[in-house]
Protein backbone atom coordinates (compact mmCIF):
# COMPACT_ATOMS: atom_id res chain seq x y z
CA UNK A 1 0.00 0.00 0.00
CA UNK A 2 2.86 2.58 1.16
CA UNK A 3 4.44 1.33 -2.11
CA UNK A 4 1.71 2.30 -4.43
CA UNK A 5 0.90 5.87 -2.87
CA UNK A 6 4.59 6.84 -3.72
CA UNK A 7 3.61 5.74 -7.40
CA UNK A 8 0.44 8.35 -6.78
CA UNK A 9 2.43 10.96 -5.50
CA UNK A 10 4.99 11.01 -8.22
CA UNK A 11 2.75 11.05 -10.94
CA UNK A 12 1.04 13.99 -9.33
CA UNK A 13 4.56 15.37 -8.41
CA UNK A 14 5.68 15.70 -12.41
CA UNK A 15 2.31 17.23 -13.15
CA UNK A 16 3.29 20.35 -10.09
CA UNK A 17 7.01 20.63 -11.95
CA UNK A 18 4.45 21.02 -15.06
CA UNK A 19 2.78 23.65 -13.70
CA UNK A 20 5.06 25.33 -11.94
CA UNK A 21 7.30 25.66 -14.99
CA UNK A 22 4.38 27.39 -16.53
CA UNK A 23 3.08 29.55 -14.18
CA UNK A 24 6.52 31.20 -13.41
CA UNK A 25 7.36 31.69 -17.19
CA UNK A 26 7.85 35.50 -17.61
CA UNK A 27 6.47 35.99 -13.94
CA UNK A 28 7.66 37.11 -10.57
CA UNK A 29 9.02 34.22 -8.07
CA UNK A 30 7.54 35.30 -4.96
CA UNK A 31 4.51 35.59 -5.00
CA UNK A 32 3.66 32.92 -7.10
CA UNK A 33 5.11 30.93 -4.09
CA UNK A 34 2.97 33.13 -1.50
CA UNK A 35 -0.10 32.50 -3.71
CA UNK A 36 0.72 28.75 -3.56
CA UNK A 37 1.57 28.75 0.65
CA UNK A 38 -2.03 30.44 0.70
CA UNK A 39 -4.10 28.39 -1.42
CA UNK A 40 -2.36 25.09 0.03
CA UNK A 41 -3.23 26.44 3.49
CA UNK A 42 -6.81 27.00 2.31
CA UNK A 43 -7.62 23.36 0.86
CA UNK A 44 -6.41 21.87 4.65
CA UNK A 45 -7.78 24.94 7.30
CA UNK A 46 -11.38 23.34 7.27
CA UNK A 47 -9.74 19.94 8.64
CA UNK A 48 -8.33 22.16 11.18
CA UNK A 49 -11.38 24.12 12.16
CA UNK A 50 -13.58 21.22 12.30
CA UNK A 51 -11.22 18.91 13.98
CA UNK A 52 -11.38 21.56 16.86
CA UNK A 53 -14.76 22.33 16.68
CA UNK A 54 -16.71 19.36 15.79
CA UNK A 55 -14.41 16.43 16.34
CA UNK A 56 -16.63 13.64 15.77
CA UNK A 57 -17.19 14.43 12.16
CA UNK A 58 -13.53 14.02 11.33
CA UNK A 59 -12.31 11.64 14.58
CA UNK A 60 -11.38 7.83 13.15
CA UNK A 61 -10.91 9.07 9.71
CA UNK A 62 -7.05 9.86 7.91
CA UNK A 63 -8.35 13.74 7.72
CA UNK A 64 -8.48 14.21 11.18
CA UNK A 65 -6.10 16.80 12.55
CA UNK A 66 -5.50 16.27 16.33
CA UNK A 67 -4.53 18.63 18.68
CA UNK A 68 -0.70 19.06 19.94
CA UNK A 69 1.75 21.48 22.10
CA UNK A 70 4.51 23.42 21.14
CA UNK A 71 7.05 20.61 21.17
CA UNK A 72 5.00 19.20 17.88
CA UNK A 73 4.76 22.27 16.47
CA UNK A 74 7.96 23.73 16.99
CA UNK A 75 8.93 20.42 15.40
CA UNK A 76 6.65 21.27 12.32
CA UNK A 77 7.67 25.47 12.32
CA UNK A 78 11.12 23.44 11.18
CA UNK A 79 9.88 21.23 8.80
CA UNK A 80 8.18 25.04 7.22
CA UNK A 81 11.59 26.51 7.20
CA UNK A 82 13.40 23.56 5.31
CA UNK A 83 10.52 22.98 2.61
CA UNK A 84 9.81 26.92 2.15
CA UNK A 85 13.62 27.30 1.71
CA UNK A 86 13.90 24.33 -0.87
CA UNK A 87 10.55 25.71 -2.85
CA UNK A 88 12.44 29.36 -3.01
CA UNK A 89 15.25 28.21 -4.95
CA UNK A 90 13.70 25.49 -6.53
CA UNK A 91 11.46 28.25 -8.31
CA UNK A 92 14.02 30.67 -8.90
CA UNK A 93 15.53 27.40 -10.80
CA UNK A 94 12.76 25.68 -12.65
CA UNK A 95 11.97 29.49 -13.59
CA UNK A 96 15.46 30.38 -15.79
CA UNK A 97 16.49 26.69 -16.74
CA UNK A 98 14.58 24.34 -19.01
CA UNK A 99 12.57 21.97 -17.29
CA UNK A 100 14.66 18.84 -18.86
CA UNK A 101 17.24 20.29 -16.66
CA UNK A 102 15.62 20.75 -13.76
CA UNK A 103 13.59 17.48 -13.52
CA UNK A 104 16.93 14.97 -13.76
CA UNK A 105 18.61 17.11 -11.29
CA UNK A 106 15.86 16.61 -8.46
CA UNK A 107 15.70 12.99 -9.32
CA UNK A 108 19.25 12.87 -7.88
CA UNK A 109 17.65 13.58 -4.77
CA UNK A 110 17.61 9.49 -3.53
CA UNK A 111 21.37 9.46 -3.84
CA UNK A 112 21.28 12.38 -1.39
CA UNK A 113 18.75 10.94 1.28
CA UNK A 114 20.99 7.46 1.33
CA UNK A 115 24.03 9.60 1.73
CA UNK A 116 22.32 11.19 4.15
CA UNK A 117 20.93 8.07 6.25
CA UNK A 118 24.76 6.92 5.97
CA UNK A 119 26.10 9.95 7.84
CA UNK A 120 23.05 10.38 10.14
CA UNK A 121 21.82 6.62 11.12
CA UNK A 122 25.13 5.09 10.20
CA UNK A 123 23.90 2.83 7.27
CA UNK A 124 26.07 1.49 4.82
CA UNK A 125 25.44 0.98 1.02
CA UNK A 126 25.85 -2.44 -0.75
CA UNK A 127 27.07 -3.42 -4.12
CA UNK A 128 23.55 -2.58 -6.15
CA UNK A 129 23.25 0.97 -3.91
CA UNK A 130 26.89 1.78 -5.11
CA UNK A 131 25.82 1.22 -8.57
CA UNK A 132 22.70 3.40 -8.25
CA UNK A 133 24.78 6.46 -6.02
CA UNK A 134 27.43 5.78 -9.49
CA UNK A 135 25.07 6.04 -12.59
CA UNK A 136 23.41 8.89 -11.05
CA UNK A 137 26.60 10.70 -9.93
CA UNK A 138 27.92 10.06 -14.05
CA UNK A 139 24.08 11.60 -15.21
CA UNK A 140 25.00 14.48 -13.78
CA UNK A 141 28.24 14.95 -14.96
CA UNK A 142 26.40 14.17 -18.77
CA UNK A 143 23.63 16.71 -18.26
CA UNK A 144 26.31 19.34 -18.03
CA UNK A 145 27.40 18.53 -20.65
CA UNK A 146 24.24 18.53 -21.89
CA UNK A 147 23.42 21.81 -20.35
CA UNK A 148 26.58 23.43 -22.10
CA UNK A 149 24.50 23.39 -25.66
CA UNK A 150 22.53 25.61 -24.40
CA UNK A 151 24.54 27.97 -23.11
CA UNK A 152 24.34 26.95 -19.21
CA UNK A 153 27.87 26.44 -17.35
CA UNK A 154 27.00 23.74 -14.28
CA UNK A 155 29.97 25.67 -12.62
CA UNK A 156 29.20 28.87 -12.94
CA UNK A 157 25.44 29.24 -13.70
CA UNK A 158 23.61 30.46 -10.26
CA UNK A 159 20.19 28.94 -10.89
CA UNK A 160 21.90 25.26 -11.45
CA UNK A 161 23.24 25.77 -7.53
CA UNK A 162 19.77 27.20 -6.84
CA UNK A 163 18.37 23.77 -8.28
CA UNK A 164 21.29 21.32 -6.70
CA UNK A 165 20.96 23.76 -2.91
CA UNK A 166 16.98 23.23 -3.10
CA UNK A 167 17.69 19.10 -4.14
CA UNK A 168 20.04 19.02 -1.27
CA UNK A 169 17.14 20.78 0.90
CA UNK A 170 14.62 18.97 -0.57
CA UNK A 171 16.82 15.36 0.83
CA UNK A 172 17.42 17.00 4.46
CA UNK A 173 12.89 17.47 4.11
CA UNK A 174 12.72 13.71 3.50
CA UNK A 175 15.07 12.21 6.28
CA UNK A 176 13.39 14.85 8.64
CA UNK A 177 9.88 13.61 7.13
CA UNK A 178 10.81 10.15 8.18
CA UNK A 179 11.42 11.45 11.67
CA UNK A 180 8.37 13.15 12.07
CA UNK A 181 5.96 10.45 10.81
CA UNK A 182 7.40 8.32 13.49
CA UNK A 183 6.43 11.03 16.49
CA UNK A 184 3.17 12.79 14.62
CA UNK A 185 0.34 12.56 12.93
CA UNK A 186 0.83 12.84 8.85
CA UNK A 187 -2.36 15.11 8.69
CA UNK A 188 -1.17 17.54 11.93
CA UNK A 189 2.25 17.77 9.91
CA UNK A 190 0.90 18.58 6.66
CA UNK A 191 -2.12 20.98 7.82
CA UNK A 192 0.04 22.97 9.89
CA UNK A 193 3.41 23.53 8.53
CA UNK A 194 1.46 24.95 5.11
CA UNK A 195 -0.18 27.56 7.43
CA UNK A 196 3.00 28.12 8.99
CA UNK A 197 4.30 28.85 5.58
CA UNK A 198 1.68 31.46 4.48
CA UNK A 199 3.03 33.75 7.71
CA UNK A 200 7.07 33.17 6.43
CA UNK A 201 6.45 33.87 3.38
CA UNK A 202 3.89 36.85 3.77
CA UNK A 203 6.69 38.23 6.00
CA UNK A 204 9.34 37.79 2.80
CA UNK A 205 7.15 39.49 0.70
CA UNK A 206 6.14 42.31 2.78
CA UNK A 207 9.69 42.79 3.47
CA UNK A 208 11.80 41.74 0.32
CA UNK A 209 9.15 41.92 -2.62
CA UNK A 210 6.89 44.74 -2.06
CA UNK A 211 8.92 47.44 -1.92
CA UNK A 212 11.44 46.45 -4.95
CA UNK A 213 8.26 44.73 -6.73
CA UNK A 214 8.30 48.16 -9.30
CA UNK A 215 11.67 47.31 -10.16
CA UNK A 216 11.67 43.60 -10.35
CA UNK A 217 9.84 41.44 -12.96
CA UNK A 218 6.20 42.14 -12.81
CA UNK A 219 3.68 39.65 -11.51
CA UNK A 220 0.76 38.32 -13.55
CA UNK A 221 -2.21 36.22 -12.00
CA UNK A 222 -2.18 32.94 -14.13
CA UNK A 223 -4.92 30.02 -13.53
CA UNK A 224 -2.38 27.28 -13.26
CA UNK A 225 -0.79 28.39 -10.05
CA UNK A 226 -3.72 27.21 -8.28
CA UNK A 227 -3.04 23.91 -10.16
CA UNK A 228 0.95 24.11 -8.34
CA UNK A 229 -1.18 23.97 -4.81
CA UNK A 230 -3.94 21.56 -5.56
CA UNK A 231 -1.48 18.56 -7.21
CA UNK A 232 1.44 19.68 -4.55
CA UNK A 233 -1.23 18.92 -1.78
CA UNK A 234 -2.47 15.53 -2.76
CA UNK A 235 1.13 14.79 -4.03
CA UNK A 236 1.95 15.18 -0.41
CA UNK A 237 -0.84 13.94 1.43
CA UNK A 238 -0.44 10.48 -0.38
CA UNK A 239 3.76 10.65 0.44
CA UNK A 240 3.28 11.71 4.55
CA UNK A 241 0.39 8.75 4.43
CA UNK A 242 2.84 6.24 2.62
CA UNK A 243 5.67 7.14 5.80
CA UNK A 244 3.31 6.69 8.34
CA UNK A 245 2.69 3.24 7.47
CA UNK A 246 4.49 0.37 8.94
CA UNK A 247 6.97 -1.18 7.06
CA UNK A 248 7.48 2.27 4.45
CA UNK A 249 10.90 3.10 3.52
CA UNK A 250 11.86 6.53 3.41
CA UNK A 251 14.84 5.70 0.96
CA UNK A 252 12.85 3.83 -1.64
CA UNK A 253 9.81 6.09 -1.38
CA UNK A 254 12.25 9.37 -2.05
CA UNK A 255 13.60 7.36 -5.10
CA UNK A 256 10.11 6.45 -6.52
CA UNK A 257 8.99 10.02 -6.08
CA UNK A 258 11.55 11.26 -8.65
CA UNK A 259 10.03 9.16 -10.72
CA UNK A 260 8.02 12.45 -11.59
CA UNK A 261 10.80 13.20 -13.35
CA UNK A 262 8.96 11.22 -16.79
CA UNK A 263 6.59 13.50 -16.34
CA UNK A 264 7.79 16.72 -16.60
CA UNK A 265 10.57 15.26 -19.06
CA UNK A 266 8.17 14.39 -21.69
CA UNK A 267 5.79 18.11 -21.17
CA UNK A 268 8.98 19.72 -21.39
CA UNK A 269 9.84 17.67 -25.00
CA UNK A 270 5.95 17.61 -26.12
CA UNK A 271 4.83 20.85 -24.65
CA UNK A 272 7.50 23.29 -23.78
CA UNK A 273 9.51 22.26 -26.73
CA UNK A 274 12.96 22.36 -25.22
CA UNK A 275 15.89 21.23 -27.08
CA UNK A 276 18.97 18.81 -26.88
CA UNK A 277 16.25 16.13 -26.23
CA UNK A 278 17.99 13.29 -27.31
CA UNK A 279 21.56 13.88 -25.06
CA UNK A 280 18.80 14.82 -22.19
CA UNK A 281 17.28 11.21 -22.99
CA UNK A 282 20.30 9.54 -22.04
CA UNK A 283 21.08 10.96 -18.79
CA UNK A 284 17.44 10.48 -17.72
CA UNK A 285 17.65 6.54 -18.62
CA UNK A 286 20.40 6.69 -16.58
CA UNK A 287 18.79 8.19 -13.61
CA UNK A 288 16.38 5.84 -13.74
CA UNK A 289 18.68 2.98 -13.99
CA UNK A 290 20.41 4.34 -10.94
CA UNK A 291 17.09 4.30 -9.34
CA UNK A 292 16.57 0.91 -10.19
CA UNK A 293 19.82 -0.61 -8.58
CA UNK A 294 18.65 1.63 -5.48
CA UNK A 295 15.39 0.01 -5.54
CA UNK A 296 17.31 -3.30 -5.99
CA UNK A 297 20.05 -2.50 -3.27
CA UNK A 298 16.89 -1.24 -0.77
CA UNK A 299 15.06 -4.59 -1.06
Amino acid sequence: MWLLLAFLSAALLGFYDVFKKQSLKDNAVLPVLFLNTIFSSLMFLPFIIVSHGAPQILQGTIFFVPEAGWEAHRLILIKSFIVLSSWTLGYFGMKHLPITIVGPINATRPVMVLIGAMLLFGERLNLYQWIGVSLAIFSFFLLSRSGRKEGIDFKHDRWIYCVVLAAILGAVSGLYDKYLMNQLNPMLVQSWYNVYQVGIMGSIIALLWWPQRKKSTPFRWKWTIICISLFLCVADFAYFYSLSLDGSMVSIVSMVRRGSVVVSFLFGALVFREKNLKSKVIDLILVLIGMFFLYLGTN
